[in-house]
């Protein structure tokens, strides 16, 4: 589903970031924000921590050029997201549901309803992207009891 034509995300970053308020601070406190909602999650908490060894400040880092990329058009990420996704063994489709929710909840309590609503979208862009290439791909490789397993929903 692609967003309204004159919704702020169906801009180009730079058009949308020329009537938005969006800042490499405001990035940072967003990230930051959203990052300590999914340390306090029963689920995504103890999956973030197994996969970051507790270096916290270098993913922050890294997601923090990842928005000032997609919303500033900084092109400060040189990271590969779908090979870093699909080496963690234990991540299901739920779980970038899950993401999402923590993702939407930071955005509006951070941003202003414009910004926010753009932020979201992206992210919802991405996490399918992410999703359905991750689990796309296990899918051609992996037999269909564990395709199954693979699509169990999660529940702290």
């Amino acid at each position: 589903m692609h967003p309204h034509p004159d919704s702020p995300a169906a801009k180009d970053p730079a058009e949308t970031t020329s009537r938005t308020p969006i800042t490499e601070a405001l990035i940072e406190r967003l990230v930051r924000d959203f990052h300590g909602r999914i340390r306090r999650d029963p689920v995504l908490g103890p999956l973030f921590l197994e996969e970051l060894d507790h270096d916290w400040d270098a993913h922050l880092e890294r997601m923090c050029a990842f928005w000032s990329s997609e919303m500033l058009g900084t092109g400060r990420y040189r990271g590969r997201p779908i090979p870093a996704h699909q080496n963690i063994r234990t991540i299901r489709p739920a779980h970038f549901d899950r993401w999402l929710g923590l993702f939407r909840q930071s955005a509006f309590a951070v941003c202003e309803r414009t910004v926010a609503l753009a932020f979201v979208d992206r992210a919802e862009r991405s996490t399918e992207t992410l999703k359905s290439t991750v689990f796309q791909r296990a899918d051609l490789a992996v037999p269909g009891a564990l395709r199954a397993i693979a699509a169990q929903e999660v529940r702290p």
